[in-house]
């Protein structure tokens, strides 16, 4: 039976077309016995990473990689749910995979998703003081606030392909591309790296 085939048998659905990893939407009622499916029925004895999606306006998407180790190869699944945006909430996996704790304290502060279950959710990587969730798109950014960007536009709405560009150096002891390497001219002059 192919990888697909166990995959497809497993959540009596079939994997979304042409994904690497196959990939498996699951309703988020069901989120832990899908990770126990993926265990159990499947071998996934290796959780790679947790982590979630903020899709504004439509809430967001909680991703999970498991893979299977085995003699000869290598299967991965990856197992998506959706959360709605207001309150937004999953269940707890470590008691699956040990493993899913850091990555479920992460997604719990970056996105201020709840994780039902998990017994400690302080902070990982902010300040304690700390307000707020810097990976949801709605967040503001400080430095934007502090400072405002100093152009007239911000990055990537300028119109720069249609302005002239500056003239490009090299930084200082850097030898022209023509003196030294692959591309070198035969005699390619005093340059530092040919003295001596």
């Amino acid at each position: 039976m192919t990888w697909a085939e166990q995959v497809s048998a497993a959540y009596a659905t079939e994997p979304l077309a042409d994904t690497t990893p196959l990939t498996v939407d699951v309703e988020a009622a069901g989120w832990l016995q899908a990770v126990r499916t993926a265990r159990a029925a499947l071998g996934c004895e290796f959780f790679d990473f947790l982590t979630a999606v903020d899709e504004q306006p439509h809430g967001f998407t909680v991703v999970a990689h498991l893979v299977s180790l085995r003699v000869g190869g290598v299967d991965a699944v990856l197992l998506r749910t959706r959360l709605p945006a207001t309150d937004p909430s999953i269940a707890c996996v470590c008691g699956e995979f040990a493993g899913a704790a850091w990555h479920e304290r992460e997604t719990h502060e970056m996105f201020g998703i709840g994780i039902d279950g998990h017994e400690r959710l302080d902070a990982l990587l902010l300040p304690d003081d700390f307000a707020g969730h810097p990976l949801r798109k709605d967040f503001v950014l400080a430095s934007r606030v502090a400072k405002p960007w100093p152009g007239a536009k911000e990055p990537g709405e300028s119109d720069r392909a249609a302005s002239p560009s500056r003239r490009r150096t090299r930084p200082p002891g850097v030898p022209d591309p023509g003196d030294w390497g692959p591309s070198a001219t035969p005699g390619g002059g005093d340059s530092p790296a040919r003295q001596g």
